[in-house]
């Protein structure tokens, strides 16, 4: 009797020890830097950046090795072919299987020119208002720009007006009263569209059940307007193994950003990595308050994203000059605005 006793508790031990350990894998217990502790570590770095080859060398292998976003970042007709199972990867249990009817609205192969150079990743953070970067932005080769932001010429000086690649999440399309879901009238978005030139919009449609939808109408609106912009659907194998990279290297959130997507999309496939407008936190380097887009202050869910911790990631990887990040002024002309 002792000795069932003495068997059983240690099994309850063991059972405790078990779901403690995936409570703290699921629920780590870290602190993040706070607003002030991350401004004052940014000034301290200062302007001071050294482009790192190794490291940058070192990151696009990583990538490689785990995601192949040359191959893999797109859905295309060559590594998706009629029979596949896309299998969502932000919904257990849904999947797609590429038939005769969805086949067609794939790219051959990856439509660009490898390897990209120079290239800038653009978030919407409050921080770009006022910062003037928007010519640094544009002299890079290759742009990209995160769910269709607003590029009207009030936002020019800071944010930039060329396109190579946006993202188009589907809840944009849903939830966006302008463009009614593309179920009624389909002008607001095609004339919306025109600011992003002839580029790649890249939409994830097999990520979300409920945005498949959305994200073929996108393609519809765009082909039936003769639009000369190229619809890529993001390959859910691709963002599925690029959270499990980050969830690796720290980053516990339930989803990524789609910023955090297309820097990883950048590391994987360009020369030179620039980021802009990466900054999740209230207050700028002048410790003055910054709203968390340049456009508004609508808050992201903290029940999918951890943008600090994807920041302190990049931070990281600034630092060690794998990537560059501008989180402060690109020219005296934005400081000159900011400070009136």
């Amino acid at each position: 009797m002792v000795f069932l006793r003495c068997h059983r508790s240690k099994y309850i031990w063991a059972t405790l020890g078990v779901l403690a350990f995936l409570w703290l894998y699921i629920f780590p217990v870290y602190r993040i830097p706070s607003d002030k502790e991350m401004v004052d570590e940014v000034l301290r770095q200062g302007q001071i950046w050294t482009r790192n080859q190794t490291g940058v060398d070192l990151y696009r292998k990583l990538l490689t090795e785990c995601c192949d976003p040359k191959r893999m970042f797109a859905v295309t007709k060559e590594n998706s072919p009629i029979g596949k199972v896309l299998w969502y990867d932000g919904e257990i249990y849904h999947y797609h299987t590429v038939n005769n009817e969805t086949y067609p609205f794939f790219v051959q192969d990856t439509p660009l020119q490898l390897p990209l150079k120079k290239c800038s990743v653009v978030g919407n953070g409050g921080v770009l208002k006022h910062s003037g970067c928007g010519k640094e932005i544009d002299q890079a080769d290759f742009i990209m720009r995160c769910n269709l932001p607003p590029l009207s010429k009030e936002y020019t000086t800071d944010v930039g007006t060329r396109t190579h690649l946006v993202s188009a999440n589907p809840s944009i399309i849903e939830k966006n009263s302008f463009f009614q879901n593309l179920l009624w009238s389909r002008k607001s978005f095609v004339e919306s569209m025109k600011a992003f030139g002839s580029s790649y919009i890249y939409i994830p449609a097999f990520s979300m059940k409920p945005g498949t939808d959305p994200s073929l109408r996108v393609y519809h609106t765009l082909a039936d307007s003769a639009s000369n912009q190229t619809v890529l659907f993001a390959n859910p194998d691709f963002l599925k193994n690029v959270g499990r990279f980050w969830k690796n290297h720290g980053v516990h959130g339930k989803r990524l950003s789609t910023g955090l997507f297309l820097v990883s999309l950048a590391l994987g496939l360009c020369e030179e990595v620039t980021t802009y407008g990466f900054w999740p936190f209230s207050v700028g380097l002048d410790e003055r308050p910054v709203s968390h887009h340049y456009y508004d202050n609508i808050l992201p869910s903290s029940r999918f994203h951890t943008m600090p911790e994807e920041f302190l990631q990049l931070w990281h990887l600034h630092k060690s000059g794998t990537l560059r990040m501008r989180v402060g002024y690109c020219a005296k002309e934005g400081q000159r605005k900011r400070e009136k």
